[in-house]
């Protein structure tokens, strides 16, 4: 079963100052958040800041070639979760044909936010999510386990994003 889910912001992990990128379903009743990469987030940022650039950037480029090709994004789904990895698909349709291509979820979504295409969470993965492990490369946990950031995800208002929620 796939929940339909929306950006809510961007954050920071704060113990490795890594991007994350937060889903929330339509019913604010699951949080997802999805560490990833800071050029990932940049283009994620640009998008909700609604940030023109004098040139295309990449996820910018992809949305105007798939235009220029009679291609629609029918959806995203970010639908499995492997050794603390996310997996992504992106749903494309043209001239009635229907196909998928493989994904990082950040790019998945970043390329969703461009051209307003649905993205959904699979609850699998919002079930693997809660046992996600945040231990340190010596194996030590980090502070907080990934059941408190669900937790402190879960009860944020969209407020508490800052500059960058949705």
């Amino acid at each position: 079963m796939f929940l339909k889910m929306k950006v809510v912001g961007l954050t920071m992990d704060p113990f490795t100052n890594a991007p994350i990128v937060i889903l929330k379903d339509l019913e604010d009743k699951n949080a997802l958040p999805i560490w990833i990469g800071l050029l990932e987030a940049s283009a994620i940022a640009s998008e909700i800041e609604k940030v023109e650039f004098a040139r295309p950037m990449t996820h910018d480029l992809m949305r105007e070639i798939l235009k220029c090709m009679d291609v629609n994004v029918t959806k995203i789904e970010v639908n499995d979760l492997r050794d603390n990895v996310y997996y992504a698909t992106i749903h494309m349709e043209r001239g009635g044909d229907a196909f998928r291509i493989d994904a990082r979820p950040s790019d998945a979504i970043a390329l969703a936010l461009r051209v307003s295409s649905p993205i959904y969470v699979d609850a699998k993965v919002l079930d693997k999510s809660k046992s996600i492990d945040l231990r340190g490369k010596q194996g030590e946990k980090k502070p907080g386990s990934h059941k408190d950031w669900l937790e402190l995800l879960e009860d944020m208002s969209p407020d508490a994003f800052g500059k960058y929620k949705m």
